[in-house]
Order: structure tokens, then C-alpha cells, then sequence
């Protein structure tokens, strides 16, 4: 009996879907708007969203941001594809790994992302941890998440920080996102 009630314990202890000791829902994003220096979430016409997302670790955890884009397709079908930089020292190109669906897609949509050169030009230097793209009910979802705009709190010893967006990521952000809106609205 003892074992069973350090058990269910622990369990809620470690639950998931708990928010994170320490989390401020919201500070993070007010930081990153801040940083953006944008009255709202537009650039050159098209809208996008931002929201949190937190990792919990043992005695901290990351909140991060992810830039989310809805984009209206030109074709129907499905597909979830995973962006990354090419190469294991120096950046080499961009990869798109296609994680379900139309592998013909995936192709199509890396050759449009590598012919696009002023999004190439952007996309480049983007200090980026995830961007995926996905394709469902004639509509491409991008989620982009940057290193910066994130907040790292640790419980001991205790500490939070900010991690601001340079002036040179976000131009190349925003123009990443401008790219990534023009590209899949034609494909």
C-alpha cells in the first residue's frame, strides 16, 4: 500500500500535461513581441501567430516560441515534412525530410525552397531548432521555432533569462517567413 501511494505520488508529480514550476504563461511572449518590435503579426500583407511551448527538465525548464503560418494550397493532399540546414560543420543548403505523405512532395518542396533565392538568403543564416511544414485539407501549416525568443528557468540555483532574437535573426526571421508564405502559396 505503501508503494502504491508513493507511486501515484510520483506520478503527479511528473505529470505531462502540468504546467512547469515557475512558468509565467504569457512573459515570454510579451518579451518576444517586445523584441520584434511589431504592433502586430504582420509583414508585407500576410498575418502569422506566435505561441509558447514549454520543456521541462529536472530542476528547470525552456520556454520557447514557435511561429506558426497558415498558408492556403494550391493542391490538395497530405504530407508533414521536417526543414534543417544541410551539412555537419558548416551549412551546406537546406533538407527537407518527409515524415509522411507524398515523398514527390517533399521533393518538389525542397527544390522550390532552393530555387527561391532570396528565401535561400534568409533561410541560410537562420539559427532555427525546428521547422516543420505540413499539408492537410488544401492548407500548409509551417511551425518555426527559433533559438531565441525563449526564456530558460532554473529553480536551483535560481534563475531566469531571457534569450532576445538579434536584430540580424529577426530580419532574417521575418524574411523567412515572407519566403516560406510566397513559395507555398504557388505550390
Amino acid at each position: 500500500m505503501v508503494i502504491a501511494t508513493l507511486r501515484q505520488k510520483l506520478f503527479e508529480l511528473l505529470r505531462a500535461d502540468r504546467p512547469p514550476t515557475g512558468y509565467r504563461p504569457g512573459v515570454t511572449l510579451a518579451h518576444l513581441r517586445r523584441n520584434l518590435g511589431l504592433a502586430t503579426l504582420q509583414v508585407n500583407g500576410f498575418a502569422f501567430e506566435i505561441v509558447e511551448r514549454t520543456e521541462s527538465q529536472l530542476l528547470m525548464h525552456v520556454v520557447m516560441t514557435e511561429f506558426l503560418l497558415q498558408v492556403p494550397a494550391s493542391a490538395g493532399g497530405t504530407g508533414r515534412f521536417e526543414v534543417h540546414h544541410g551539412g555537419a560543420i558548416r551549412r551546406n543548403g537546406i533538407r527537407v525530410r518527409c515524415r509522411s505523405g507524398n515523398p514527390a512532395l517533399g521533393r518538389e518542396l525542397q527544390a522550390r525552397l532552393q530555387a527561391d533565392d532570396v528565401l535561400l538568403q534568409a533561410l541560410m543564416p537562420l539559427d532555427f531548432k525546428r521547422l516543420r511544414i505540413e499539408l492537410q485539407d488544401r492548407q500548409w501549416s509551417v511551425r518555426l521555432e527559433h533559438m531565441g525568443g525563449s526564456e530558460v528557468v532554473n529553480r536551483m540555483p535560481a534563475f531566469r533569462r531571457y534569450i532576445a532574437l538579434s536584430p540580424v535573426q529577426r530580419e532574417h526571421l521575418l524574411a523567412t517567413l515572407a519566403g516560406l508564405q510566397r513559395v507555398l502559396s504557388t505550390l
